[in-house]
């Protein structure tokens, strides 16, 4: 591990700025029972509004969710999100935490995450690709005809 705060890696992965974080977090199965989870957030500035979260329980699945970048930012403060992805914070005192909660179909899980490292981690992604910036290098007449007829194919 490194960094000051235990459970937490943060690393260059990939060329063009990919950058990771592996976090140790919790899953609330109810009030007194947790599980430890291992998450691994991946931002890629070549695809600037999502976050990939993989989840990693121990014996079980990996799972993969893309998350809007700016849900987890702002549900690091307040209510972020509707439907099958929101997040809030649980505590803000000393020791801070956020709640992300995922759903699927008729399926639910919640998980608890330490906002610092987290924080961090996307203060470093907005200086890669700052906020309102995002959609900046899209061609948008080559975007609205791929749109509407395709994307070109090579002769």
């Amino acid at each position: 591990m490194s960094g000051d705060q235990p459970g937490v890696q943060n690393r260059r992965t990939a060329p063009h700025g990919c950058r990771r974080l592996s976090l140790d977090i919790e899953r609330v199965l109810d009030v007194s029972a947790r599980q430890a989870i291992r998450a691994e957030f991946r931002y890629d500035p070549a695809l600037p509004l999502t976050v990939s979260v993989e989840l990693l329980a121990e014996g079980g699945p990996r799972v993969l969710w893309r998350i809007g970048r700016d849900l987890l930012q702002q549900g690091l403060y307040a209510m972020s999100g509707l439907g099958d992805v929101q997040m809030w914070p649980s505590n803000l005192e000393e020791g801070a935490t956020a709640r992300l909660q995922l759903a699927s179909g008729d399926m639910a899980a919640l998980f608890e995450l330490p906002i610092p490292p987290l924080a961090a981690w996307l203060e470093h992604t907005y200086s890669l690709v700052p906020a309102g910036q995002e959609l900046a290098g899209v061609d948008w007449d080559v975007t609205t005809a791929d749109l509407l007829h395709g994307p070109a194919t090579p002769e």
